[in-house]
């Protein structure tokens, strides 16, 4: 039997073995925002796996009239990865075997992490693998992305929230970066300043007839951005207002927010043909206040991607908690 002295040591052990592992779980991950590491065999890179890769990962993002990819993918063989990529926060292993197969992990070498690996005997058998789970692997890197982004907003530091809390009975995480473009009881607007542009949060609430009338959904929301539009986000020209694009339809989803019924609308606005970018609207029934709350994020950045710069509006509204 061991003794009391040898009990003791045994448990030290264990404990700087378990801090050890802590430790390493601890790490952070590193990588881009929307940027995937694939690691996968040349051939198959540049053959039709790579193909149907390509074509799901890096299609075009939905609301954006510049085409812009998904993700950013970047390529790598076995060798790399094990030589020093195991810290990337979203990785997809692509590998031939005997047995098809299909795992997710997470935070296996750092946090957050998402490792996918997938197997298969034959070109055909991981194609069919790859089709399976394609829209799972998306929703989990989206998800870790827009959770990445609310962890550097928070690590930025953030707006006070008690204007959020009295006026709207919401908290939400907002950048110290913005700044408010407009302030009373009824609207909020705030904007942060880029050198190639901005971006913008607006917040309201509208009468649920307003977004239920006559069961026009689309139509409704967009009479009530352009409506907004109208009375506060005005141009440097007289009669100049931001409007909805008519030449680009709206995407409209169905969603849930916070287990609350949303509309979730992706477009284009416009003011006057001379101002145009991309917005992201939420819709929010309320069935508490009776009405729809409005969380809207757009953007004015001619110059420059927009894709990240809607996820991180994105991360933004998703910080919203009913209180």
């Amino acid at each position: 039997m061991m003794g009391i002295k040898q009990i003791w040591i045994f448990v030290l052990v264990l404990s700087l073995i378990s801090c050890d592992k802590d430790k390493r779980l601890a790490a952070d991950s590193s990588g881009d925002i929307n940027e995937i590491s694939i690691i996968i065999d040349d051939v198959l890179w540049n053959g039709e796996v790579g193909d149907s890769l390509r074509k799901k990962l890096a299609a075009p993002v939905e609301g954006l009239t510049q085409e812009e990819p998904l993700f950013t993918l970047n390529q790598y063989n076995e060798k790399v990865f094990d030589g020093g990529l195991t810290r990337g926060r979203n990785i997809i292993v692509i590998e031939k075997d005997d047995k098809g197969d299909y795992t997710f992990k997470r935070n296996r070498y750092c946090s957050p992490q998402n490792i996918f690996t997938l197997k298969g005997k034959t070109n055909e058998q991981l194609l069919e693998i790859i089709s399976m789970h394609t829209n799972e692997i998306i929703r989990a890197i989206r998800e870790t992305e827009i959770d990445e982004n609310q962890e550097r907003n928070v690590e930025l530091g953030l707006l006070s929230d008690t204007l959020f809390k009295s006026q709207y009975g919401i908290s939400i995480n907002v950048p110290s970066t913005y700044n408010y473009a407009v302030k009373n009881k009824s609207f909020v607007w705030l904007k942060k300043d880029m050198p190639s542009g901005n971006t913008n949060i607006m917040i309201y609430r509208v009468p649920i007839c307003t977004i239920e009338k006559n069961k026009t959904i689309v139509n409704n929301i967009i009479k009530m951005r352009d409506s907004i539009g109208n009375k506060y986000i005005h141009g440097q020209e007289p009669g100049t207002f931001m409007s909805t694009e008519e030449a680009y339809s709206p995407y409209i989803f169905t969603t849930s927010f916070n287990n609350k019924m949303a509309f979730e609308t992706r477009g284009n606005w416009e003011m006057m043909n001379d101002m145009s970018g991309p917005f992201l609207n939420y819709t929010i029934r309320d069935n508490k206040k009776n009405n729809y709350l409005i969380i809207e994020g757009f953007i004015y950045s001619p110059s420059s991607p927009k894709r990240d710069l809607i996820i991180e509006l994105e991360s933004i509204i998703k910080s919203v908690k009913f209180l």
